[in-house]
């Protein structure tokens, strides 16, 4: 069951788990189907809510280093992979009235792919493997209502890192702590994760994790939003 509307102007850290979140009333929005974000990222909504989307946030329940080994046994890529945790994500909610966005990333350098990492000694590590190596950061999206997958899209966008020092290292942990945990690459590029790179190719919103300029296209193509 989809939950009642809390009042705009709510912030989101004061709402439960499964949320409206709500921006102005835009009229270029239809209210129906509503929109559901299958995802309990940060950016993810940050990303919906700067383009005036008014919709529900139920992270789905997963057990996605599973759904990984399985697909990574079975000789997978990485962009298979975030494409099937991207469907299930937006699986996990069957409801006609609802479109429900499933969306998932997966950093891959080399043959290694990896996860958000569990602590800073970790997300410290992974930084190091990155420095001064090229990654493609796999971003699924996929759009699903009533059982059916309506779209699905997949985006590569390319980051190099620069072969940044030890010092510049532990200053920029000082400064963003645990937020780094939230990224699958130990980086936010919409703050000081800036500073951690040389050269970087790709949407801007698909490195976020959402590619927004295709999925704003999408659902204008389905009729949710005015052409």
């Amino acid at each position: 069951m989809i939950p009642a509307a809390i009042p705009a102007g709510t912030a989101p850290e004061a709402t439960t788990a499964t949320s409206e979140f709500h921006r102005l009333e835009i009229p270029i929005q239809s209210p129906h189907p509503r929109l559901l974000l299958a995802s309990a990222s940060p950016s993810r909504r940050a990303l919906l809510a700067a383009a005036g989307l008014t919709f529900t946030i139920s992270p789905a329940d997963l057990d996605e280093s599973a759904i990984k080994a399985t697909i990574r046994a079975q000789g997978g890529s990485a962009a298979k992979a975030a494409l099937a945790l991207a469907t299930a994500k937006a699986a996990s909610i069957d409801d006609p009235d609802v479109l429900i966005i499933g969306a998932d990333q997966i950093l891959l350098c080399g043959d290694a792919w990896f996860d958000k990492p569990p602590t800073l000694t970790a997300a410290r590590d992974q930084l190091l493997t990155l420095r001064g190596q090229t990654h493609t950061l796999a971003t699924a999206t996929v759009c699903r209502r009533g059982g059916d997958t309506l779209w699905h899209h997949l985006a590569t966008p390319r980051l190099t890192m620069r072969a940044f020092s030890e010092a510049f290292l532990d200053a920029y942990f000082a400064a963003e702590g645990n937020a780094v945990l939230g990224s699958v690459g130990a980086y936010r590029l919409e703050g000081l994760g800036m500073h951690l790179f040389d050269a970087i190719e790709g949407e801007h919103s698909a490195i976020l994790g959402l590619p927004m300029t295709p999925l704003l296209g999408f659902l204008r193509a389905a009729g949710l939003l005015l052409s």
